[in-house]
Order: structure tokens, then sequence, then C-alpha cells
């Protein structure tokens, strides 16, 4: 669980870096201190909820290399097939409906919503219901898998 609040603080200076990168620039979010707050805080909620799975594998891996890499094989995927980088609206059909559940396409949708000021309630719910769902499901299968391998 240390591990896992150390990796939020290590978020959180990242993205202290990233804004005050994007400020310099010239990116005026129209949330405001507030709306960036919330979404700042949004991404270390969901970053916190998906360092269950990488610590889940960390138990059942058997090096960190190779964890490392599995890792990167879930989430450069996961990260390319999202409306991070490409409108959604072009691609085909299936892949398009793919994007639309994507969970880091969700946190991008509340996140770019409250900088901008046009965040939904909806928006936000759904990363809050994805972020939930991945704690219920890996903190405590993390867990066990912890006490099973330390018998």
């Amino acid at each position: 669980m240390g591990g896992l609040l150390v990796d939020v603080i290590r978020y959180l200076l990242a993205m202290g870096i990233m804004i005050g990168l994007g400020l310099i620039l010239g990116f005026r979010p129209e949330g405001g201190v507030a709306g960036v707050s919330l979404a700042v805080g949004l991404i270390l909620l969901f970053a916190f909820s998906l360092s269950w799975i990488w610590t889940a594998l960390g138990v059942v891996m058997r090096s960190d290399k190779s964890l490392m890499m599995v890792s990167m094989m879930i989430l450069f995927p996961l990260t390319f097939v999202s409306n991070v980088f490409v409108d959604p609206s072009t691609l085909p059909g299936w892949l398009e409906w793919f994007v639309g559940v994507n969970p880091i396409s969700i946190l991008a949708n509340a996140v770019r919503g409250l900088m901008h000021n046009t965040a939904t309630l909806q928006d936000i719910g759904l990363v809050l219901l994805v972020s939930s769902a991945l704690v219920v499901v890996f903190a405590p299968l993390t867990m066990y898998l912890f006490r099973n391998k330390n018998k």
C-alpha cells in the first residue's frame, strides 16, 4: 500500500510539471483552478486504482522487468486505441465502439471536460465507477495472491 501512495505522489509531481509547462506554453483552462484541481484529483484516483492491477501482477511475476513489459503491453494499446490521440469518429465502427468503452478514453473525456468547464456528472461518474471496479476486483486479489505466495 505504501508503494501505491508513493506512486500517487510521483504522479502528482509529474502532473504539476505538465500543467506548469502547458500554462507557460499558453494553455488556459476554462475550468480554472477548481477544474484543473478536480481533473488532477480524478487522474490520481484513476492511477491509484489502476496501480492495483500492476501490484497484483507484481506479486506473481518473477522480475520487475517482466512486470514492466507486461504493463507496457497492456497500457500502450489501451492508450493508442483511445480518444487521446485520434478523434473516434474517424475510426471504423467497431473500433469507435471500443474507444468509447476504453477506460483511458473515459478518463480523458472527464479530464478534458473538467479543464474546459464542460464536464458532465456522467463523465465523472463513469471514471469513479471504473476506478471503484478496479479497486474492488484487484485490491482483494492482490491481498489474496500476496498471502498465498508468502505461505
